[in-house]
């Protein structure tokens, strides 16, 4: 099954709809997405990486990720360069011109093939995401991701339309007009996601986009903020630039321009004492209890972008007034003394202060350090959960407390009291004991008993029943049965 086309309009949070559903139907699926490009990423049992988005569906059909569910992941550096992941591991850095247009579409389109049959031996149905249109003319014949691979797949296709976006009758008439008739047999139906209303108001609509199309439209899902699922596109994180309040423990997140794995704050958002806003706006702060530097893609262009703009001096302001400060990965990099790259991994820039709150300095490496970890946070005898996504190595030129123990005996991190300290660890904050020290300081109140794990399969169930609700199922199997 396939699912696209488009940005932004919802296709990954259905995949792992469709993903539950099959589950619960007694099927063994599998998610798949040829090539991603996000700056939210995962770590696969065995220490390769995938896009977060292929981790979160995969955790929706209740089986481990891996580097074969997104063998391609594009991990913008700058707003020209990504680094390319091939099947879990970096392979380099290439811009946009050089991926789209260079010559190694071949190999990349052969390497993708070979993922999905690897996962198509062990899995179904295989639940498959596209990128993008799958109707952009420049680019159909560089394509590795959509209708190339859905006729690879013999994948029964669906086009997924955002209605709340306007103009559906042209977006989705448009898009079935301009594929080939070898790309249009692929095609069995329409899904209209993001409707707001009744869904009753479209029947006509609905009539009109099958008459155009000759395809059904297997259903019209509602516009809903109840259902709760980790996203990776950075349009959700727009949805969360907001300020200080009263009365709440204000969480301010460091807006970084590469900001990198802002699911790592999802957990952290949903406590009720906490007010968790993300801003480069040194006011707001100013204005926060907890300041987090989060990871970035790019330490040291971000690093001299939070000189350049205030917020450096306002994280060091905030450090000074007494507030906690905390960083993570890349943040954790910036709170150093300096920051050195003599390999270029990241730019021509080979040294550069960092923020000086921490007494460490990092280099950056050739070498990606991709891990899931299990691990105990100071003296906490709880087994906490993370994973590590980094190309450097922070060392500390002072003795200091380690932030978390692993349970093989490594150390990470550098604790240089209760409010300022830096981790490698992605993940650390979805932990009860790691969220609880850091908010006791500030806070008396309780914490509601929350276990995070249960609530993201909760949010599952609820979004499979949502799509069971809206879209007919039983076209859907007949489809993917022929």
């Amino acid at each position: 099954m396939f699912v696209g086309t488009g940005s932004d309009v919802g296709k990954s949070v259905i995949a792992a709809g469709f993903c539950r559903i099959f589950r619960q139907d007694g099927y063994q699926p599998a998610p798949f997405k040829a090539q991603n490009m996000s700056l939210n990423s995962f770590v696969t049992p065995d220490g390769l990486e995938l896009g977060r988005a292929q981790a979160v569906q995969a955790e929706a059909a209740q089986v481990a990720c891996e580097s074969d569910m997104n063998p391609v992941l594009l991990k913008p550096t700058s707003d020209k360069s990504s680094q390319v992941v091939l099947n879990g591991k970096p392979v380099g850095n290439q811009t946009a011109y050089e991926y789209f247009m260079g010559n190694d579409r071949r190999e990349l389109f052969a390497a993708v093939k070979d993922a999905f049959d690897r996962l198509a031996a062990k899995y179904s149905p295989i639940v498959m995401e596209g990128a993008g249109s799958i109707s952009e003319l420049n680019l159909k014949h560089r394509d590795i991701t959509n209708l190339r691979m859905a006729a690879h797949a013999g994948a029964a296709t669906y086009l997924i339309a955002d209605i709340d976006k306007g103009g559906v009758f042209g977006s989705v008439y448009g898009t079935i007009a301009l594929l080939t008739p070898e790309e249009r047999a692929c095609m069995k139906g329409i899904i209209i996601n993001k409707f707001r209303g009744d869904g009753r108001l479209f029947e006509d609509g609905r009539q009109m986009l099958e008459e155009l199309t000759g395809l059904p439209v297997v259903g019209v899902l509602p516009y809903f903020r109840d259902i709760h699922i980790e996203q990776e596109d950075s349009v959700s994180l727009e949805l969360k630039y907001r300020s200080a309040v009263e009365g709440k423990v204000n969480v301010a997140v460091i807006l970084l321009n590469r900001l990198s794995n802002f699911t790592d704050f999802d957990r952290l958002e949903k406590d009720m004492r906490v007010n968790l806003y993300y801003t480069n706006n040194p006011s707001e702060i100013a204005k926060a209890s907890i300041v987090i530097v989060p990871g970035s893609k790019n330490t040291i262009g971000d690093m001299l972008a939070i000189k350049n703009n205030g917020v450096a001096k306002a994280i060091c302001e905030a450090h000074k007034a007494g507030n906690t400060v905390i960083g993570i990965c890349g943040g954790y990099q910036m709170l150093g003394e300096r920051i050195m790259d003599p390999h270029h991994v990241e730019s021509e820039i080979e040294e550069l202060p960092g923020l000086g709150l921490l007494p460490v300095e990092t280099i950056l490496e050739r070498e990606k350090t991709t891990l899931q970890s299990t691990f105990r946070f100071r003296q906490a005898e709880q087994v906490c959960t993370g994973y590590e996504i980094h190309m450097g190595r922070t060392t500390a030129f002072q003795p200091g407390e380690a932030v978390v123990t692993m349970m093989d005996g490594r150390r990470d991190g550098y604790f240089r009291d209760d409010r300022t300290w830096g981790t490698y660890l992605h993940g650390i904050l979805d932990n009860d004991v790691v969220i609880e020290q850091m908010l006791a300081p500030y806070t008396q109140e309780k914490a509601v008993t929350y276990d995070y794990a249960q609530f993201k399969e909760q949010q599952y169930d609820k979004l499979a029943a949502l799509l069971r609700a809206h879209i007919d199922m039983d076209l859907i199997y007949n489809s993917i049965a022929e």
